[in-house]
């Protein structure tokens, strides 16, 4: 797995030598093989030899994301960009979903991942946000172990119900066909850049990933939510996309009226990701229900 490091953040590992090689970063007479990104702003170290696979960024309430099906850490790259200046930590883990055994493929294994992750961070009172199958995650997970989370944050999710690109992906082969349906998850096509559709297009050519991509599929249409949601009684915002093709506005609707404790807000001209569509509206929109319920 790898470990995602600021920089600025070095000043955390206290006592130790730094030391670097061409593919190499060591201390305490230990060595990761490591790679370097940056953005213009951010800078990180990307680790292996460790136990999970996530990004960190900032200090205070903890806000812990959770990707969804056909989606990464990237989509969220303004969340990250915002909220730490704000006063919350940002923490995104990367979800085993072609890493895990196919018996554990599906979203209750997932939210045992997660357990396992915020008690290797020792976290508490965590506020989750998940888009589509990371919200399901974060539901499952928050209806289990309520007494660790504060907050729940969806937009997009399922776990009521979602239209999806296919049951098996029939047409796989055709780039224009998946170019097609990718560019339907948003409200603006441009959005589906070309590398965000090569992403897909290989990931759905990859025999073994559809294999794990249709059991977690399978799974979230097993793992209905409906019975479950009156009972999750924690401050949700319901961030939707009002042009939502995937999880259509009724699903957000329905969630409304199931959960207690929710707040709905719309984004006009959104499609299923407003994180990605509209970044700042959908900051906007965050900050202000953190603000409301003194998060």
């Amino acid at each position: 797995m790898i470990l995602y490091i600021q920089l600025s953040d070095y000043q955390i590992i206290k006592n130790e030598i730094l030391i670097f090689f061409n593919k190499k970063l060591c201390f305490n007479k230990k060595c990761f093989v490591y790679d370097y990104f940056s953005n213009g702003n951010l800078n990180y170290f990307f680790m292996s030899n460790t136990k999970f696979q996530y990004l960190s960024k900032g200090d205070g309430q903890p806000i812990v994301i959770l990707h969804g099906l056909m989606g990464g850490l990237s989509n969220f790259k303004d969340v990250f960009d915002f909220f730490p200046s704000a006063g919350y930590q940002v923490i995104a883990p990367e979800l085993p979903i072609y890493s895990s055994n196919i018996i554990d493929t599906n979203l209750k294994h997932f939210s045992k991942y997660l357990l396992s992750f915020v008690k290797h961070l020792k976290l508490k009172d965590i506020i989750l946000l998940g888009n589509s199958m990371g919200g399901h995650v974060g539901l499952i997970f928050t209806k289990i172990y309520p007494n660790l989370v504060k907050g729940l944050v969806l937009t997009g999710s399922s776990g009521l119900y979602e239209n999806s690109m296919g049951d098996s992906y029939p047409k796989r082969e055709d780039y224009n066909f998946i170019k097609t349906k990718t560019e339907g998850v948003f409200y603006s096509p441009k959005i589906a850049t070309k590398e965000v559709v090569d992403e897909v297009y290989q990931t759905v050519n990859d025999r073994k990933k559809l294999i794990k991509i249709l059991a977690l599929a399978k799974s979230a249409i097993r793992h209905n939510m409906s019975k479950d949601l009156p009972k999750i009684k924690i401050p949700t915002a319901l961030i939707w996309g009002k042009n939502d093709s995937v999880t259509p506005p009724e699903v957000a609707l329905e969630f409304e009226k199931l959960m207690p404790m929710s707040d709905l807000f719309w984004i006009n001209k959104c499609g299923h990701a407003p994180m990605m569509e509209h970044p700042q509206k959908f900051n906007e929109i965050l900050k202000s229900w953190l603000l409301k319920n003194n998060f």
